[in-house]
C-alpha cells in the first residue's frame, strides 16, 4: 500500500504547476467570459469540464514523460509486461495499476459527456485513444505495448461502469444536482486521497 501512495505522490509532485497553471487560466477566462456575455453560471458543469480539461493535460504530461521501466521498442504479445512485475513493487503499480487508474477517468468523462449507453462505443474509443497513445511513445523513445493497451480498456471500462451506476442512482435528478453530486464525489474521494498521502 505504501508503495502505490508513493507513486501517487510522486505523480502529484510532477504534475501539480500544470494543474495549478491549468486552473487558474481556465478559470479566469471562463469566468471572464461568463460574466462579460451575462450567462448563468453552473458550478457543477464548469467543475466538471474543468476537470475533464486538466485530466486530458495530465494524462498527456504521464504519457510522454521519462519511461521507468526501461523497456523500448514493440511489445505484440499480450500478457508479455503483465507478468514481467511482481506484484507490490514499484514497478508494478506504476505500469499495470497506473495504466488502469489513468484510463478510468477517461471512461467516465467521455461517458458522461457523450451520454453512452452502450459499453461498445467507449471500448473503441478506448481502443483508438490507447493505440494513438502507444505510437507516441514508440515516436518518443519508449515502449509500444499492447499489454498497456488492454489495461486501459479495462480502465476505461471501469470508468464506464462509475459513470452508469452514477447514472442510475442519480439518474431522476436535473444534470446540475447530478453534476453537483458528482463534483462533491469527486472532492470528497481527492480530499480522502490527500489525506492518505500526508
Amino acid at each position: 500500500m505504501q508503495v502505490l501512495v508513493n507513486e501517487i505522490k510522486d505523480v502529484l509532485n510532477d504534475t501539480w504547476p500544470m494543474i495549478l497553471l491549468t486552473s487558474v487560466v481556465l478559470i479566469t477566462i471562463r469566468l471572464a467570459y461568463i460574466f462579460k456575455n451575462k450567462e448563468p453560471l453552473y458550478v457543477s458543469k464548469e467543475l466538471m469540464m474543468l476537470t475533464f480539461i486538466v485530466y486530458i493535460l495530465c494524462l498527456f504530461q504521464i504519457v510522454t514523460s521519462n519511461d521507468v521501466s526501461g523497456v523500448h521498442g514493440i511489445n505484440i504479445t499480450l500478457f508479455k509486461e503483465l507478468t514481467r512485475y511482481q506484484i507490490g513493487t514499484r514497478l508494478f503499480y506504476r505500469n499495470i495499476v497506473g495504466n488502469i487508474i489513468m484510463f478510468i477517468p477517461f471512461g467516465f468523462f467521455t461517458s458522461y459527456y457523450l451520454k453512452l449507453e452502450r459499453k461498445s462505443f467507449i471500448f473503441f474509443l478506448s481502443i483508438i485513444i490507447s493505440v494513438v497513445i502507444e505510437l507516441i511513445q514508440l515516436k518518443i523513445g519508449r515502449a509500444f505495448d499492447i499489454d498497456d493497451i488492454l489495461l486501459n480498456i479495462i480502465g476505461s471500462m471501469i470508468g464506464y461502469f462509475l459513470y452508469r451506476i452514477i447514472d442510475k442512482i442519480f439518474g431522476r435528478l436535473s444534470d446540475t444536482l447530478k453534476g453537483t453530486l458528482i463534483i462533491v464525489g469527486f472532492l470528497t474521494a481527492l480530499i480522502i486521497l490527500t489525506i492518505i498521502i500526508i
